[in-house]
């Protein structure tokens, strides 16, 4: 074969004839490109992809480090140390300051690389024909030639001339802006056509909204439409979540308040008497102590970290503000088929007119009706009857027939896609006598459209009493938990005939879908959690309470609402009572998906923050509106997962409960080392003014701040970001999204904490004179021992509330115990090795010394943890 020219976009493809196309590219329609031609190709044109924005590079992820007002900040610190002539200071500040940096570049650049990893996780990908059969490919591996099989809720990969088309409409907004699904067609248009009115054509970027189709592809990558336009927008803006623009405006604060503090004390301490110099020192030791250098690093630590453990959970995090919105989850609406059930469809029964009958039955109508089921799919087996492509009902139908041996070798002829306003589909195979019309949807729309039913001695006019009843057996098995589908046929002497006038009802199909084995235990952990979950289903109201009854939904019997009685819903003027009705369903059944929209809207006004599960185009606009919207990755659409916030790998309704618990780990992670790093500034700087501020010398240095900071704030809250939590957290109810990070309480605690640690170190540095003799020098090293262990024990004071003093969320944080040993080693280098004392100008305080130091260090924590047990046996 030949090789391919590389088709661009300036030779109209809408204007040539598919199989003008198929002979241009060398490619048979129904067989596709073989592998190896596919491979070829792939090398010749490339990968199948736009030009997206570089990944943030190592330099640029380095000089981000130095653009925040804390680092200037302290480097106006180790300037004023430089012009007053302290050059070991201003060179030690310096080195602490390229540290500190160096701690966050290595965070960061984790970070980001962790999230491009994500994002390859993410890759999406395209049903083809191959070498005669149907693959899933990587869509980065699509090549002109290559033959594509579309479906509603498809996002088209490539620019594709369909060569065949059901009722085939695409949403080309993303390109023209016109809302408004498009009409396709095979048929080829004027080449002068502008990009709206392209009906062959479906382009890369845009979705297929309705119908079935093939096409082949015609533009790969940078030649596609969209690769065309995005050559003019190659760069993008990254989006911070709320979570850290929040936390960057408090350090915003937090600064601006030490710039003040700092320069009202130096001030106070000139008009006292003390020199300039001393003053300005005092004032650059407030500015460092106040400075919580190690916040923003953590906290990408923590938010990364977090993603990705959500991710090797099967939870895919795209959005970073979903993160903190999991933990104010209190309401889920799920999807049941995939979510709650295992999504393993097996035929289980028929139901004929005179009986009902086990799929491997000896009966010609039982065959009929495998047959006709089997007939009416877009899915295929592979090899083997296991695995395949498709829908697993279709599939389930296709292994049933094989399993009876039955041969499908009937040639088909065309193919009318599901229409969601009919809920049926149709297709058209030859047959002896003319056309067969194989016919398959929902029990109700097909025992609706039929005239005649199939009984044992052949086709018979179906009354409208018999239509009740048949409608009442469908009734009856759904109650069961069993999924039904309605099939009907008839022969016709023209293909193109009407394919749902005319038709005889063959019967029912049943299949079981069992439940998963740890959705019950989930539901039940949702409800002490205070999260309310509620079924939302396509399926018959009979068989949506039976598996929400036997999932655990709706305790007392499930409140079960039906699409009908929802049609013209308005969310703000429902009447109360009917809201109340609404407020209290916990099943939905017989739900179109653009109900789903609705149904969010009105939870949400009623004040509550909904996460939603959903897998079908139609449901891309509800997940939109939801907080935190869910998408299946096995099933669901590509549209669907474009549209949520979170993509499930699994499927698996417990992997959302899951998130939800990391959700709460995460949020809880990061206002634990908030307070701890905020209670140790605060020690700092209340140690240094109130010192300043009484006429005694300074008992911290600007540099013995600065080391105190990096070691005992960085690595003890690098751990605490990096906890398990302490188990309890789906025994609390969802924290409400409007409170703060750090609330009233917190400031209290984080006050209290703080003021323990001043105290405590002060009266060390007070008693180390007049109980021991020693001398100022000494003293002061006394005072930064004591800060230094009583910043260490304080991890131990931000435990969960409620928690044992032994046994807990922090002690069982093997990073917790990591971090102290480290602390402890860089704390004995600051003492005893003979270069570092002297740059931090640490005098040995001798056994005196290090015992009072010790024994003052541990005054805060008693405090801390006396107020927590307090606050525990209140509680209790």
């Amino acid at each position: 074969m030949g090789q391919s020219p590389n088709l661009t976009l300036s030779d109209a493809p809408h204007g040539l004839s598919a199989a003008a196309l198929a002979r241009r590219l060398a490619v048979t329609p129904e067989t596709g490109l073989s592998q190896a031609e596919a491979a070829r190709r792939l090398k010749s044109h490339g990968a199948n992809r736009l030009r997206r924005q570089k990944p943030r590079s190592a330099v640029a992820i380095l000089l981000h480090q130095f653009r925040s007002v804390i680092v200037w900040l302290l480097a106006a610190a180790a300037m004023v140390s430089l012009m007053l002539g302290d050059h070991a200071e201003a060179a030690a500040i310096a080195i602490v300051l390229l540290l500190n940096s160096a701690i966050g570049f290595f965070t960061e650049l984790r970070a980001a690389r962790s999230m491009e990893a994500l994002f390859q996780i993410a890759e999406v990908r395209t049903r083809v024909r191959r070498d005669g059969l149907i693959r899933m490919v990587d869509a980065r591996d699509l090549v002109p030639g290559d033959v594509v099989l579309l479906e509603g809720g498809d996002v088209v990969t490539a620019d594709l001339r369909l060569t065949e088309a059901s009722h085939l409409e695409a949403d080309e907004s993303v390109l023209t802006g016109e809302a408004a699904p498009v009409t396709k067609s095979p048929k080829p248009v004027a080449e002068q056509t502008i990009l709206a009115e392209r009906t062959p054509m479906v382009f890369k970027g845009t979705a297929i909204t309705q119908g079935a189709g093939e096409a082949i592809v015609a533009a790969t990558g940078m030649a596609t439409e969209l690769g065309r336009i995005s050559k003019l927008v190659e760069t993008a803006e990254a989006q911070s979540s709320p979570l850290e623009v929040r936390l960057e405006r408090l350090g915003r604060v937090l600064i601006w308040l030490t710039v003040i503090l700092a320069a009202g004390t130096a001030l106070a301490g000139v008009l006292r008497g003390h020199a300039l110099a001393d003053m300005v020192q005092t004032g650059v030791a407030l500015a460092v102590a106040a400075i919580p250098e190690g916040l923003p690093v953590v906290a990408t630590l923590s938010l990364a970290r977090g993603m990705w453990r959500m991710a090797r959970r099967n939870a895919l995090i795209r959005r970073l503000s979903a993160v903190e919105t999991l933990g104010a989850t209190t309401l889920i609406l799920t999807d049941k088929t995939g979510t709650l059930t295992e999504n393993r469809m097996t035929v289980v029964r028929v139901l004929l007119e005179d009986g009902e009958f086990p799929p491997d039955a000896d009966d010609a109508a039982v065959r009929l009706a495998l047959k006709t089921g089997a007939l009416c799919t877009t899915g295929e087996l592979e090899h083997g009857g296991e695995g395949g492509t498709g829908d697993p009902m279709e599939l389930a139908l296709l292994r049933t027939a094989d399993a009876a041996g039955l041969a499908l070798l009937e040639e088909r002829l065309a193919y009318h896609a599901f229409e969601p306003a009919r809920r049926m589909m149709a297709t058209v195979h030859t047959e002896p006598d003319g056309a067969f019309f194989a016919v398959k949807g929902a029990p109700e729309a097909i025992i609706n459209a039929c005239g005649q039913v199939l009984g044992p001695d052949g086709p018979r006019n179906l009354s409208e009493a018999e239509k009740s009843d048949w409608n009442r057996r469908n009734a009856r098995v759904a109650g069961e938990g069993l999924r039904t589908l309605g099939l009907a046929m008839k022969i016709e002497s023209d293909a193109e005939a009407e394919p749902y006038d005319g038709l005889t009802l063959i019967g029912l199909i049943c299949f079981a879908d069992p439940l998963r084995a740890n959705v019950p235990p989930a539901i039940a952990a949702c409800r002490q959690a205070g999260v309310r979950v509620v079924m939302i289903t396509g399926d018959h109201a009979a068989t949506a309470s039976r598996i929400a009854s036997d999932a655990g939904i709706g305790q007392d019997g499930s409140t079960v609402i039906e699409g009908h009685e929802l049609d013209g819903l308005d969310p703000s003027g429902t009447a109360e009572d009917g809201r109340a009705r609404l407020r209290a369903a916990e099943v939905f059944a017989r739900i179109a998906p653009e109900t789903k929209l609705t149904l969010v809207d009105f939870h949400q006004q009623d004040g509550q923050v909904v996460a939603m599960t959903g897998d079908g185009v139609n449901d891309a606009p509800a997940l939109k509106k939801a907080d935190i919207g869910i998408a299946m990755g096995l099933r669901g659409t590509q549209v669907a997962r474009e549209a949520a916030d979170m993509v499930l790998k699994d499927d698996d309704f417990a992997t959302i409960v899951e998130a939800i618990r990391l959700g709460r780990v995460i949020f809880g992670n990061i206002r634990k080392f908030i307070v701890y790093l905020m209670s140790c500034n605060l020690a700092e700087v209340l140690v240094v003014a109130i010192a300043v501020g009484a006429g005694l010398p300074a008992p911290l240095l600007p540099l013995q701040i600065l080391y105190l900071n990096l070691v005992t704030d960085v690595f003890p809250a690098f751990a605490l970001g990096l906890g398990q939590g302490d188990g309890r957290e789906m025994r609390r109810r969802p924290r409400d999204p409007s409170e703060p990070i750090v609330g009233r309480s917190d400031w209290l605690w984080i006050a209290g904490l703080g003021a323990a640690q001043t105290i405590a170190t002060l009266a060390a540095f007070m008693l180390a004179p007049y109980m021991l003799g020693l001398s100022v020098d000494q003293a002061v090293t006394v005072a930064f021992l004591t800060l230094a262990l009583a910043q260490l024990w304080n991890v131990f004071n931000v435990r969960a509330p409620g928690t044992r003093l032994i046994a807990n969320d922090v002690t069982r944080n093997p990073f917790i115990w990591g971090a102290l040993a480290l602390c402890l080693l860089l704390i004995g280098a600051a003492l005893w090795l003979p270069e570092l004392s002297s740059v931090l100008r640490l005098s040995a305080p001798g056994m005196g010394g290090l015992a009072l130091a010790a024994a003052a260090s541990l005054l805060p924590l008693l405090f801390g943890q006396a107020r927590l047990a307090i606050a525990a046996r209140r509680r209790d």
